[in-house]
């Protein structure tokens, strides 16, 4: 994916904050950064196989979460009125 489909996908992110991101995500293995010398630069990022077994993982907590989170708020309400 291009640096700037990340950007907008990640709305809000700051310019910094993606790109100190990519360059971890890089540092740790997650990613892979390929910059192709065109006029502009074109700058892609590729989740490595490291990065896809933990992508599978993180989806996971996503469905887990959007599946439960109305009983997960439901509780914190009983309990916000327990203790104030």
């Amino acid at each position: 994916m291009r640096y700037s489909e990340l950007s907008r996908r990640l709305a809000g992110v700051s310019q910094k904050m993606l790109t100190q991101t990519l360059r971890s995500l890089e540092r740790d293995g997650l990613v892979t950064r390929t910059v192709t010398p065109t006029v502009p630069v074109t700058v892609t990022y590729e989740l490595t196989d490291l990065g896809l077994s933990l992508h599978h993982l993180m989806r996971g907590i996503k469905v887990w979460a959007e599946a439960h989170m109305d009983e997960v708020l439901a509780n914190r309400e009983e309990y916000d009125t327990h203790v104030t």
